[in-house]
């Protein structure tokens, strides 16, 4: 049996306070991290502050988790103890359905999150399946990367599941915690970058992450003028917009892809989606050999997430940096 030294809330919008569990015995597929760094993620206050309905109280967030092996299970082969890993959204999957046995592990519909019915990484260890965690490559700044393993796959997997092109002109919605590495990302894969901001303070950090130029969202003459440019836009913000301004910035065939969870309906106008062969999308987190494929790639090119970093005693004044929106852009916690 292992005892497991967390932080917990014990209710909606509650303080996170102290708590331990008895993990009991490692099971023969399982791996158990010795946390070093966990990010908070906007989802972790979702779940905190049960705004989905589901929560279940202790509630132990954190699902953005880089550290080292401490155990494995019997029937373990991939990791060692004491390599460096990774554990994102999810801890297990079924291994048994259609989508698991064709690689698309994040499409389980019996995937089990890693802070949705168990405890997650705001705590000294963690564990999850197997074939959810991931070894961090060599090179790979682990301070820093957890939070690729949630925000940074969210932008990463579109690109790969709808063969975004290093010739597309693409645009980013949002220069926040995803937007801010899917300039990056797309920087790097090629692609001439447009980030769409409201914000006149991020208009020179966008430029500096790779933008190649900027756009005010709020400024109807803008959108207007940007016409047919775009092969592709990804949504970061969970808000809404004027979504048809938005539709009308694409090329035919162009794509208005959705990882922001705003959640008002959208409001879209079916014939320039017909006219022009346009699509709407949305997207998960990626599977494990998408993130592994994510991890070569941010290592190739030194991608890394914008970190403001506190130590896992702060952890109450590190959710309320997330929850002021001040952070830039991440926030992670430190052992």
């Amino acid at each position: 049996m292992t005892t497991i030294n967390a932080y917990a809330a014990h209710q909606a919008h509650g303080a996170l306070e102290p708590f331990s569990y008895d993990a009991g015995a490692l099971g023969a597929h399982d791996v158990e991290i010795d946390v070093q760094y966990c990010g908070i993620c906007h989802s972790d206050l979702s779940m905190l502050d049960n705004e989905w309905g589901f929560t279940q109280y202790p509630f132990v967030g954190g699902h953005e988790i880089t550290g080292t092996v401490a155990a494995v299970g019997a029937h373990v082969k991939h990791v060692q103890v004491g390599q460096w890993v990774g554990l994102g959204w999810h801890a297990n999957y079924c291994n048994a359905c259609h989508e698991c046995m064709s690689g698309d592990q994040n499409l389980c519909t019996t995937a089990q999150g890693t802070i949705i019915g168990r405890h997650g990484g705001f705590a000294d260890k963690v564990r999850a399946n197997a074939a959810s965690v991931v070894v961090l490559p060599e090179g790979v700044d682990a301070a820093s990367a957890g939070p690729l393993f949630c925000g940074g796959i969210t932008v990463f997997n579109p690109m790969v599941q709808f063969d975004v092109k290093p010739t597309d002109s693409v645009a980013v919605i949002g220069i926040g915690g995803l937007g801010h590495m899917a300039v990056q990302f797309l920087h790097a894969w090629g692609c001439k970058v447009t980030a769409f901001t409201s914000s006149e303070a991020k208009t020179k950090e966008a430029l500096e992450l790779g933008a190649d130029d900027t756009i005010n969202s709020r400024d109807p003459a803008a959108l207007a003028a940007a016409a047919g440019r775009f092969d592709y836009i990804i949504s970061t913000v969970n808000v809404k917009l004027d979504w048809n301004a938005y539709v009308g910035t694409l090329k035919p065939r162009g794509r208005l892809h959705f990882v922001g969870a705003t959640m008002e309906p959208l409001d879209l106008n079916v014939f320039p989606l017909l006219m022009g062969q346009r699509s709407v999308s949305g997207s998960p987190v990626g599977s494990p050999s998408t993130i592994a494929k994510m991890l070569d790639f941010a290592k190739q090119h030194q991608i890394k997430p914008m970190v403001e970093m506190f130590d896992f005693k702060d952890i109450n004044a590190a959710i309320e940096r997330v929850r002021s929106g001040q952070a830039r852009y991440r926030v992670v916690l430190k052992r």
